[in-house]
């Protein structure tokens, strides 16, 4: 009976996945030496992603990639983010807005498996699942940007599924995050970059690792502690960001079979009624027959309080017009969320004798990212601070001048005798000391566990035991308008003095006094002071914390022999607990800013105890072949999994791999995964906010769009005949799109279940000993979701109820339109909406991943000289079915979309001679539909046409201690495909500049 030492078992070997699995061009080149290392590994037995069983790392049957350390120095990776999101079968998250006047967002990236989002790939460190570190309505997610670049040894992507052996959210697969445990040496790399043209993105970092072996090697500990900053952008910082582009309805349209689109593009768009000065009305509403005129010609605030001539621009409804004096679109929101990032790392192993290794490991890490956010949260739109209408002011206003007095005398004489005017105003961070949100995340993380082997009988057994506890506190901070403070602000007076105060103030009845209150003056940009800024702001947000603690332990052995060999098993039990807290800051609890809800205090928890089994059957091989069949390997497994707040479930998954010459190797997988609702799903506290209702799918612009416009079409159309206050559908623009009119309710929902999907890969490995060097991998994947668990915004509640042929109750009594004209919006204004996860129905996708590398043989080419190695590889994810449906009956389809292209591609070569290394990568998108249905009659952009970018980088080693490297990203410059901000780079051409140092 053979024994294996630990260092045999638990060795840490670059795996050759890249060459004999996925063939994965991030670990392309190789030297002599490495490729032996690699012929050692493929007969390793090791733990791979995937499964629990040590196996062969070419024994998997589902498909797998990975990133190596490698290739994060060539690309000059600052984060595991950034290494994710150029793998092709990854939906980049880029922390980056829309152009729809949302948010960039919280500065937190997750990776995401062929767009079916973030909540639905399971991230691991080490094979063990990891702590949540997000927050509010969401996914049990992991930020990628809190993972140690200088201690990854290679990131494991298995694409399709992975309940079976990891329990919830492995429905579109599994990253896993494999760190070094035998570092030597002390390391410091440092890098450096920014923007070529702009010089407006500069990003630094630096890394320190160390470690040393103890107690005749039987030990090993290492440390990284590194730190890198990204900056924040604005949509003025790129041209095309700057374009503020919106679409409008097209008045050139004649029908829907016209070649005429029923929108056309409006460059700058503005919003008209409203700008950082003030503009002026003479009625409180905001149509522009209402503007305040002076000899003809509508009216404003300037600068510095006077009244000056305003230019509304070319009105195209409300609010919008193009260009003018009004506030630009492009201004509502930031373009890119900064991250700065801090991480410190030990991680260490014990061999107490040859058969038993401790490990530990201890992380810790903050981010804090910093966004410019769009809503009332940062500004005061229109309003003593909720935003529900204009600011009213009379003569009696002390902050006036003379020369508004007297304009102002000129429009209303009413008004030097007291009649009120009014003024609509975007405060646009004069109001508030910060015109930023931030969010700041702290991620603490200890594991401690044993393993090793022991023989009983006539088995060897193998074993593992793990408990780890993490914590994640954060916090999310923003600056409201205090809304009682803001009105007495405005209500400014003077007093005996001739000082001005604020009203409450000014009587010689001390009841009403409000010390503190300092007198405000909106009148033109830049004229608050500090005392009535510090007066009406208050710090808004909410403190949020989860917890986890998971147990698990793992024995392996073998239950007989087969004539090709051994039967191996795994036997796992897993206990989990997590909880969730929401806190919401004084502000919110009380109800003192926005729309006065107030916001209560939430937290819940849960519990699981999970069982699963996980067997591998040779069926031939070794001495036992049948004719075209060199090896025939079953694996299976299954896990029982009771939740203390949802169903309990089971899954399973089984596998097939068949080795049918040296050549040829076909494998196929079926699973069963599953998805729990998470705390924040389920707990998420309920609030009310003032913002954006959403793209609303009958407005002119949007109504011969969506997966079925004829049922989009016929849904408006009956609600517009059932309510003729709606007005004309023909031109109807509903005004919250784009400007902060919606109450929208937000929360979790107790009555979720969980999310079940069916999945089947198949495909072959291909490496012809006629072509040595060459690797192909091609595998099919097909997902099919039932009750998906989809956070709803209330775009996505408006779009289901018109785009579904039966219209679900449930669904479109999420949102409420305003029945009749309010003096402040039109009928039909979404004025009321709903934000939460619902069970919506089914996803199905399908799709093929292939990845193929090629060593070429230049030694053999070139005999004269050292032509150096060169490794050429490709990978590339085709979709060909990304569907989605909230009622099972009419489904909207992604694929071939910005959301989901039909093929995304990645080429690279890497050459090396000597002490160079040189590397070059291309990035591919297809040519897609800008949105689901887009077509030249919804659309005057329906396609956005391919686009590629490419990267050079180099590295030279100068001595055996120290290396520089150098890159240029996007060194084309290409932008964004048009008009589209994010398929593609939108930063442009960037430098980096590094070193490396290890002593």
């Amino acid at each position: 009976m053979k024994r294996h030492t630990l260092k045999r078992l638990y060795s840490t070997t670059a795996l050759v996945t890249a060459a004999v699995l996925s063939a994965t061009p991030g670990a392309l080149a190789q030297t002599e030496t490495e490729t032996e290392t690699a012929e050692a590994a493929a007969s390793e037995v090791i733990v791979i992603t995937g499964s629990r069983i040590r196996r062969s790392v070419s024994s998997t049957p589902a498909p797998v990639s990975e990133i190596d350390a490698q290739s994060i120095q060539d690309r000059g990776y600052l984060t595991a983010a950034d290494a994710l999101n150029d793998i092709p079968s990854m939906a980049p998250q880029l922390n980056q807005a829309d152009g729809s006047g949302n948010s960039s967002g919280s500065g937190q990236q997750y990776p995401s498996l062929f767009g079916l989002g973030s909540g639905r790939t399971l991230s691991l460190v080490n094979g063990r699942r990891f702590v949540t570190t997000s927050s509010g309505l969401g996914d049990a997610q992991v930020d990628a940007n809190i993972i140690p670049t200088g201690l990854i040894e290679r990131v494991e992507i298995v694409q399709g599924g992975g309940a079976a052996v990891y329990g919830s959210d492995a429905i579109a697969g599994v990253v896993n995050y494999i760190l070094v445990d035998d570092f030597e040496g002390l390391e410091i790399d440092l890098q450096y970059g920014d923007s070529w043209e702009y010089n407006d993105y500069a990003q630094p970092s630096i890394r320190l690792t160390g470690g040393t072996n103890f107690a005749e090697d039987r030990g090993n500990v290492a440390f990284n502690v590194e730190w890198s900053d990204t900056p924040s952008l604005q949509f003025a910082d790129r041209p095309r960001s700057n374009l503020a582009r919106l679409t409008q309805g097209n008045p050139l349209d004649t029908g829907p079979d016209d070649g005429i689109p029923s929108v056309r593009e409006v460059i700058p768009a503005h919003f008209w009624n409203f700008n950082t000065n003030g503009v002026i009305y003479s009625t409180p509403a905001p149509p522009p027959n209402f503007l305040a005129r002076l000899n003809g010609s509508p009216i404003q605030f300037g600068a510095n309080g006077d009244v000056i001539a305003y230019d509304p621009g070319n009105i195209l409804g409300i609010p919008f017009a193009e260009g003018g004096d009004g506030f630009r679109y492009s201004d509502l929101a930031g373009l890119r969320t900064g991250v700065e990032r801090f991480a410190a790392n030990v991680i260490g192993h014990y061999d107490v004798s040859p058969t038993t290794r401790l490990t530990a490991e201890v992380m810790y890490s903050s981010t804090e990212a910093e966004e410019r956010p769009q809503g009332v949260s940062r500004t005061v739109l229109n309003s003593a601070a909720s935003g529900s209408g204009p600011i009213m002011f009379t003569v009696n206003n002390p902050f006036l001048t003379d020369n508004a007095i007297a304009s102002l005398t000129q429009v209303n004489p009413g008004f030097a005798v007291g009649a009120p005017m009014w003024m609509s105003k975007h405060f646009d961070g004069q109001l508030f000391p910060e015109d930023k949100q931030t969010h700041t995340t702290d991620t603490w993380r200890a594991l401690l566990g044993a393993e090793g082997e022991f023989a009983f009988g006539q088995r060897d057994f193998y074993w593992t035991v793990s408990g780890a506890y993490a914590s994640v506190e954060g916090e999310i901070r923003s600056w409201g308008a205090h809304n009682a403070h803001f009105n007495n602000a405005l209500n400014a007076v003077r007093n005996g003095a001739d000082g001005i105060v604020c009203a409450i103030n000014a009587d010689a009845d001390t009841t009403n006094d409000d010390p503190s209150c300092a007198p405000l003056n909106p009148f033109g940009f830049g004229n608050i002071s500090a005392e009535a800024q510090n007066y009406v702001s208050v710090r808004t947000g909410e403190d949020f914390s989860n917890t986890q603690f998971d147990f698990l332990a793992t024995l392996g052995s073998t239950l007989f022999d087969l004539p090709a060999g051994p039967i191996d098993y795994v036997l796992a039990y897993e206990h989990r607990y997590e909880d969730a807290t929401f806190t919401p800051m004084e502000a919110n609890r009380l109800g003192l800013v926005g729309t006065g809800n107030q916001v209560s205090a939430e937290e819940g928890d849960y519990k699981t105890d999970e069982l699963s089994v996980e067997v591998l059957a040779p069926l031939a091989g070794g001495d036992f072949t049948l004719p075209f069949v060199q090896e025939l390997e079953f694996s299976g497994s299954f896990r029982y999994v009771d939740n203390s707040i949802t169903d309990a479930e089971t899954v399973w998954g089984a596998g097939l791999r068949w080795r049918i010459s040296d050549d040829l190797m076909v494998r196929a997988s079926r699973s069963r995964n599953f998805r729990a609702p998470t705390l924040t799903q389920l707990f998420a506290p309920t609030s009310v906010s003032l913002g954006s209702s959403g793209i609303d799918p009958c407005d002119a612009d949007r109504i011969n769009s969506g997966p079925n416009p004829a049922i989009r079409r016929a849904n408006c159309e009956a609600e517009w005949a059932a309510n003729p206050n709606y007005g004309d559908l023909a031109t109807f623009q509903n005004p919250a799109e784009n400007f902060s009119l919606t109450y929208i309710t937000s929360g979790g929902n107790r009555d979720l279940k969980n999310e079940v999907s069916d999945t089947w890969t198949y495909g072959f490995v291909f490496e012809p000993s006629f072509i040595p060097g060459l690797t192909l991998t091609v595998d099919r994947i097909e997902i099919d979701l039932t009750d998906g668990l989809s956070a709803f915004t209330n775009e996505e509640f408006m779009a289901t109820c018109y785009d579904s042929a039966d219209q679900p109750a449930d669904i479109c009594a999420a949102f409420t339109r305003l029945a009749a004209p309010d003096g402040t919006s039109p009928a039909g204004t979404v004025v009321a909406g709903r934000s939460t996860t619902v069970n919506a129905g089914e996803i199905r996708y399908e799709g093929e991943v292939y990845y193929a590398q090629y060593e070429m043989p230049l030694d053999s080419w070139f005999t004269s000289f050292d032509p150096g190695q060169l490794s050429l590889g490709l990978q590339a994810t085709h979709t060909s079915l990304l569907t989605t449906s909230a009622t099972g009956s009419t489904f909207i389809r992604t694929d071939g979309t910005d959301d989901q292209p039909e093929w995304v591609g990645r080429f690279d070569a890497i050459w090396t001679r000597g002490p160079l290394r040189m590397t070059y990568q291309a990035y591919y998108l297809d040519e897609v539909l800008a949105a689901p249905g887009a077509n030249i009659e919804n659309n005057p952009n329906p396609v956005l046409e391919s686009n590629i970018t490419h990267d050079i980088s180099g590295q030279y080693q100068l001595t055996d201690d120290l290396s520089l490297r150098a890159g240029v990203i996007n060194f084309t410059d290409e932008e964004p495909s048009y008009p589209s901000l994010s398929y593609g780079d939108i930063l442009g051409r960037r430098w980096f500049v590094g070193a490396n140092y290890r002593f």
